[in-house]
């Protein structure tokens, strides 16, 4: 195949792959799976609260501990992502309490993943996701 060909031939298949990326992200943001969040603030704010109370009382020991901590993370995340732009949300007591235990929570497991969590720092956690749940359910 001579040179000019060759090269034709390799801006085609680098545009075919650009292409082939640009529909493949957009098609991925326009899914409507959001994971184990519904979309309903107040029941996916109940929903992450139990699921993180339930994380945190896990004891040290246990041989699931490691992933339910990983599973966290990352509905923390989905959580955040998910509300924190919405200014209808973002605004409520039930979002900024919620929040400041996610944060917390994910203070600890980015700086302090094979440590347990302190029973200070546990009992802050616990009462702020249980005033969260309150609060989002009386609408707040």
């Amino acid at each position: 195949m001579d040179p000019p060909m060759a090269a034709l031939l390799a801006r085609f298949k680098a545009a075919l792959v650009a292409v082939c990326l640009v529909v493949v992200l957009a098609l991925s943001s326009c899914s409507s799976a959001s994971g184990p969040l519904t979309g309903n603030y107040v029941d996916d704010t109940v929903s992450v609260a139990q699921s993180l109370l339930s994380t945190i009382a896990l004891p040290q020991d246990d041989p699931s501990r490691k992933q339910a901590e990983a599973d966290s993370r990352s509905l923390m995340n989905a959580y955040t992502a998910r509300y924190r732009p919405q200014s209808r949300f973002n605004g409520l007591s039930s979002f900024t309490t919620m929040v400041t235990a996610v944060n917390s929570l994910a203070g600890h497991y980015a700086s302090y993943a094979n440590r347990p969590l302190p029973d200070p720092l546990k009992a802050r956690v616990e009462k702020e996701l249980t005033k969260a749940q309150a609060s989002a359910v009386r609408g707040a």
